[in-house]
């Protein structure tokens, strides 16, 4: 056997940035980790420092390798990302011109309501299986190029390049020997066509509607695929980059969800819903997402369709360091299960507007229902309930959509709390399967990695039955449709339209 019997992934996610490294049975045998701190400066702004992302993630690479035994035991590298996330970097230097835009980020609202104004977004969805919304990364590349001083210049004159943060990533990692990206990241752009056509390249009639010249945008190739060499400098030989993808497709292949009809939901920053739906192109009639599943060098491809939720693990956060009403996600559990109900008490967390299904920027969070028989365990706990009414609310357009879940895999942060649980498998009438290891991104990004490697199948994942537990619903159904009630009115007091 060969010495070289690791997979290092890299999973740089949108407030810590992850290195774990894999045996050849996909397990893990060394990790390291550092948050990446986010900043606001205006309203719904949301952005990153594209260095720190770099330098944090070349330590936590380094760390995770040493303790795995040192460089020559990493066959290949993996990478897996938070998408969408936008930045634009100078080609001689690799230094970003401004902070990495977000994908909460909702500063090009205005420009999208104009496009939409326009009649485009049929158009829009019909070319890319997307929604015009600024969550997309195509109007954040156009913002830095208007909004950065020479920005347009310099890109018109080829100094500049895009790339979300596996291209960030795969550009550092291998010195701006590659520009590339794969086809779930380009997918998110709103530059990139809903095709599994291996030929299939960037659509000039979305650049010339977003304004964004080609010339930025990166190779695609299949998620798992040879992206380039690591250079020797850091980590002390060149280590090939065998598979790149977007971390909620990563989840998707890392749940085993290679047939048609599967479904995982990720409960993490936000909470993001996706069914494989093989070769047939999604077509959402109720403003779900068409994007691209996965595609693997000799193995495969699928479409997926979606929905995201983009706050869930973020009100947790946010019930933590900025209202203290928990000293850590875990005692959440405990305040929200000693309560025998919520006391009417819902919050709706539009804290960056709503995703799907309702799609508005201009949402901001309310608090409904308090009385003074309200304390802080009922706002904690309605912290909570909002991931399950939005989950519901996922489901009920998917099947709307013809993509009925029947099962909820679940996986992220959110998912270790078994209270929580329960409620979304009662609220969705949905059993909930929860594996004993939830790092669902990064086991996608090494098993891509482990393809190319030869090490397994792709038919062989697909059939891979992961440990774990199993929530099954056992809510009365009256209670459920009060408690439904309630949400929806909570949440039409929240949509600003």
């Amino acid at each position: 056997m060969s010495d070289q019997d690791f997979i290092l992934v890299i999973d740089e996610g949108t407030t810590s940035t992850r290195a774990i490294v894999f045996d050849r049975a996909l397990k893990p045998v060394a990790q390291a980790q550092e948050e990446v701190e986010l900043s606001y400066p205006s309203d719904g702004w949301v952005e990153q420092n594209g260095n720190e992302i770099w330098a944090k993630t070349l330590k936590v690479c380094r760390l995770a390798i040493a303790d795995a035994g040192g460089a020559d035991r990493i066959a290949g590298i993996g990478i897996t990302n938070q998408r969408e996330t936008t930045l634009v970097w100078d080609r001689e230097t690799g230094a970003p011109i401004a902070p990495a835009i977000i994908w909460q980020d909702r500063r090009t609202a205005s420009v999208c309501d104009v496009l939409k104004e326009k009649g485009l977004e049929d158009q829009v969805q019909a070319e890319t299986g997307l929604l015009i919304d600024p969550y997309f990364s195509g109007t954040k590349i156009s913002w830095l190029l208007n909004n950065v001083e020479g920005a347009r210049a310099d890109a018109a004159a080829g100094k500049l390049a895009f790339g979300t943060v596996d291209t960030f990533l795969i550009w550092q990692l291998t010195k701006g020997r590659a520009h590339a990206t794969d086809v779930t990241n380009a997918s998110r752009t709103l530059i990139y066509p809903l095709s599994l056509d291996p030929g299939a390249n960037w659509s000039q009639t979305m650049a010339d509607m977003l304004d964004v010249p080609m010339n930025l945008l990166p190779d695609v190739k299949p998620s798992g695929a040879m992206f380039g060499e690591a250079d020797p400098e850091w980590f002390g030989r060149p280590i090939p980059i065998l598979s790149a993808i977007g971390d909620q497709q990563a989840a998707l292949v890392g749940q085993a969800c290679l047939a048609p009809g599967t479904a995982k939901i990720t409960y993490g920053t936000g909470a993001f819903l996706v069914a494989n739906t093989g070769h047939e192109a999604p077509k959402s009639a109720n403003r779900l997402l068409g994007t691209l599943g996965y595609a693997i060098e000799g193995a495969g491809e699928a479409y997926a369709i979606e929905g995201a939720i983009f706050n869930a693990g973020t009100v947790v956060q946010w019930l933590r360091d900025d209202l203290g009403l928990i000293s850590d996600a875990a005692e959440s559990q405990g305040r929200a299960a000693k309560l025998s109900d919520n006391a009417g008490v819902y919050l709706v967390p539009a804290f960056t507007g709503l995703g799907a299904p309702h799609w508005d920027a201009n949402a901001r969070g309310t608090i409904t229902g308090l009385t003074r028989a309200a304390g802080a365990d009922h706002i904690v706990r309605a912290g909570l309930e909002a991931a399950a009414y939005q989950t519901n609310d996922l489901l009920e357009a998917f099947a709307a959509d013809g993509a009925d879940v029947d099962l909820l895999r679940v996986d992220g942060g959110m998912a270790a709390n078994d209270w929580l649980m329960q409620f979304i498998a009662d609220i969705c009438d949905r059993p909930v399967e929860r594996p004993d290891f939830m790092e669902m991104t990064a086991l996608g990004a090494a098993a891509l990695a482990g393809m190319q490697l030869g090490w397994i199948e792709a038919d062989d994942w697909a059939n891979r039955k992961a440990p774990g537990a199993r929530f099954e619903p056992n809510m009365e159904p009256a209670t459920r449709d009060t408690l439904l009630a309630g949400w929806r009115k909570a949440l039409g007091q929240t949509l600003s339209e």
